[in-house]
């Protein structure tokens, strides 16, 4: 890996690029590895490239003479300026990312970082729709028009298999294993995984399949799941769109976004007894420890059903 890393750094200081030393190139290589070789998602090599580009424009230095101290100081900057503990640690993990690249190019041999300690962070429980919430959001969903089924299809896949929302709107047609009920998902790092689909959902996609998609493409190919009507794949950003009109259309005051349907989808099933290690699994999570924040929304759900419904509560 090393070596390769070096090819992609010496890729960069070519003529009308910045020297290796500089925190321009330095930066350029790194998010052309994150990229090229760790096969990261868009969204987090963007995330490190405004981090990079923040703590460029807070320093004069180039990279490699960059000590603990400097950066002491720019995190400590961060804090001035209010930045949130949550958005300081992020830059504090992007900063370790990045001078481990470096030295593992050979541009530095001793860590900067070594010593930056992340701020405490409370554990923050992930917010979530109760089952009444979600039934109600989807009767909101018209069927009437192409438009429609696609929308239900989508809303009811991704309650369904709990996927994230860069991952439905990536699907390719050949992701469906309609008749084993799966969809084959590709995940962060280019990490495949197979996460099964209820009824309910797979109904909602031949629907759509049958009367929605060939309605909206018109005659024009596309290997995309789901179309819009220009005939190219729903993005994100349109799905959020999309999303948040569909919960004001139901009536529902809180903001809605794909990954409160996800963290719902987890919600009810650690709550319906399934165990942590197929909801990992299902969710595509790493580490196991990102999945157990579940446990504690399902034993908060507890506690609120005794204060509820017990009468000596």
């Amino acid at each position: 890996m090393q070596a390769d890393s070096k090819r992609v750094t010496r890729a960069k200081t070519a003529p009308g690029h910045p020297p290796v030393g500089t925190i321009d190139g330095c930066v350029q290589s790194f998010l052309n590895f994150c990229r090229v070789e760790k096969g990261l998602a868009s969204n987090s090599i963007q995330s490190y490239q405004s981090d990079l580009e923040r703590l460029r424009s807070a320093t004069p230095k180039a990279a490699r003479d960059l000590d603990a101290e400097d950066l002491n100081r720019y995190i400590e900057k961060l804090y001035a300026v209010k930045l949130s503990p949550r958005s300081i640690a992020r830059h504090i993990t992007t900063l370790r990312n990045f001078y481990r690249f470096l030295i593992q190019d050979g541009v530095l041999d001793r860590d900067p970082t070594e010593f930056l300690q992340p701020p405490k962070q409370g554990t923050a429980l992930p917010k979530y729709l109760n089952r009444e919430e979600v039934e109600l959001l989807l009767r909101a969903l018209s069927v009437d028009k192409p438009a429609g089924l696609r929308d239900r299809a989508m809303l009811e896949l991704l309650y369904a298999a709990g996927l994230r929302v860069s991952e439905l709107c990536a699907l390719p047609m050949s992701a469906v294993e309609r008749e084993m009920g799966l969809v084959r998902v590709t995940g962060k790092g280019n990490k495949q995984r197979l996460v099964p689909f209820g009824q309910s959902a797979g109904e909602a996609m031949d629907r759509y399949l049958e009367r929605g998609r060939p309605r909206l493409l018109k005659g024009k190919a596309s290997p995309a799941l789901f179309v819009t009507a220009r005939g190219a794949a729903m993005s994100r950003q349109t799905f959020w769109r999309l999303l948040r009109a569909w919960g004001l259309r139901a009536g529902m005051q809180r903001r809605l976004t794909p990954h409160l349907i996800r963290h719902s989808f987890a919600t009810h099933l650690v709550e319906g007894g399934a165990d942590l290690r197929s909801v990992q699994v299902m969710l595509g999570h790493a580490d196991i420890s990102t999945t157990q924040v579940y446990t504690h929304v399902a034993q908060r759900r507890l506690r609120e059903t005794i204060d509820q419904h017990h009468p000596r509560a």
